[in-house]
């Protein structure tokens, strides 16, 4: 008895419908169009451009200044680590290294000849037939000698390591030649000087390469280190390539008062069909559920015109009713009841039309538990705010009804919704027919 004592409250609103409805517009003079809540993949994605590059690339630099006088590889050419890539001519240093051997030549006989004359210093300092001050004298000639042949010699090393080593432009790693700027013929200059170039560029490995892609500000926080991304190249049309997130930097990029912050993305490039500079549309994927129910967004913007506000209002509070907890009915029935009185006494006061403009309670409705296997990221959602839809259809009896329905994820064409498993399947209003 107490029981349906407390359903009283509800018995009597629902006959209150029922007749506001019945002196109502009616539903039947209009046309609709209609969708379908059907099961699927739905993905919540962050949209951006970036350009393809190698991970590493290495610029060489000569060693030496002179004229190219042979370039062993060209554009494309698969090198090894230490391949000659190309030689510079060498006629100048050899004539210096003539020159360098002479003067060794000389330094080591005025050294030698030093040594003799202080090795005979020393006897006669023994007999006590010089001064200790001339033998001192001898001894620091015979340093210095030796000195100027150190210098000598060292002269002729630095000589024959650029005609031996530095005339010959090698590869510093293994890789591809992406651009060679020298030609037979050209002269080059030292890597020391301001005014020396790069001769080749070499990437290290093409079967690795990285997209730089721009985020703005507003979306930087939905992008992650592992983050799965998909990207497409209009140079591929109907291939889809996937990577994951490597790196956010966190230099920000200011262009015309946009902050935008660079992502960096590594992909595979098994097949080299991924070319240097290549530019592409890149989507992060921000959230992804699977095997979930989807309906259309049109579907949960669409509000009946055949229906006075204040019967949609009433429908879509009895519709919130169906599923909230038993012990939140009655107080939610009587602040309904609360709300109805006070907004018929102010149109009473101030002699206006219009019913009531609340068409959903909040946070009111439905909270079904969420399936284990529906979602993968649900535990970043679940503290999201919970979103309250409305979705009209007709009911078996043929009358236009509504639910409510929690909404997930959205990709801007379908919306996650949850409901049991029933409705997969059932056709929903999308819009009115024009």
């Amino acid at each position: 008895m107490k029981k349906d004592i407390k359903q009283l409250p509800v018995l009597c609103l629902l006959l209150l419908l029922l007749c506001v409805s019945c002196s109502g517009k009616k539903s039947g003079t209009a046309s609709y169009e209609f969708t379908t809540i059907q099961r699927g993949t739905l993905e919540r994605t962050v949209s951006s451009s970036g350009t393809i590059n190698p991970v590493a690339t290495v610029r060489v630099l000569p060693r030496m200044s002179g004229k190219v006088e042979r370039v062993y590889v060209d554009y494309n050419a698969t090198v090894k680590r230490g391949d000659v890539l190309a030689q510079l001519n060498t006629d100048m240093l050899r004539l210096q290294r003539d020159q360098k051997q002479a003067s060794v030549q000389k330094a080591r006989a005025n050294y030698e000849l030093q040594l003799i004359s202080y090795q005979n210093q020393e006897v006669l300092a023994e007999r006590g037939l010089i001064s200790e001050y001339e033998l001192r004298t001898s001894r620091t000639t015979l340093n210095n000698q030796r000195a100027d042949l150190a210098v000598e010699e060292a002269n002729l090393r630095v000589i024959e390591t650029e005609i031996n080593q530095y005339a010959f432009i090698t590869s510093p790693i293994d890789g591809i030649v992406l651009d060679r700027n020298i030609n037979v013929g050209d002269t080059v200059v030292d890597s020391s000087s301001n005014n020396s170039s790069s001769i080749f560029t070499i990437a290290e490995n093409l079967r690795e390469m990285q997209i730089e892609a721009m985020i703005g500000e507003i979306d930087v926080a939905s992008i992650h280190k592992d983050q799965a991304v998909r990207f497409t190249l209009e140079s591929l049309p109907g291939r889809r390539f996937s990577g994951v997130v490597d790196t956010l930097r966190m230099v920000p990029v200011v262009s015309n008062n946009v902050v935008s912050y660079t992502v960096i993305i590594n992909v595979e490039n098994r097949d080299g069909s991924l070319l240097p500079g290549m530019t592409c549309a890149v989507d992060f994927i921000v959230e992804r559920s699977e095997d979930v129910l989807l309906v259309a967004n049109a579907a949960l913007r669409y509000q009946p015109t055949t229906l006075d506000e204040e019967i949609i209002s009433d429908m879509v509070f009895i519709a919130s009713l169906e599923n909230m907890p038993e012990e939140r009915r009655e107080a939610a029935i009587s602040a309904r009841e609360q709300q109805k009185e006070q907004a018929s006494q102010q149109r009473q006061q101030t002699n206006t039309g219009g019913g009531l403009t609340g068409l959903m309670m909040p946070q009111t409705g439905m909270r079904p538990n969420r399936p284990s296997n529906q979602s993968q990221g649900g535990e970043q959602r679940r503290t999201q705010a919970v979103v309250m839809r409305n979705i009209w259809f007709f009911n078996s009896e043929g009358k236009l009804d509504v639910i409510q329905v929690r909404t997930g994820i959205s990709n801007g064409s379908s919306t996650e919704v949850f409901l049991p498993e029933e409705f997969e399947g059932l056709q929903v209003i999308l819009r009115e027919k024009i």
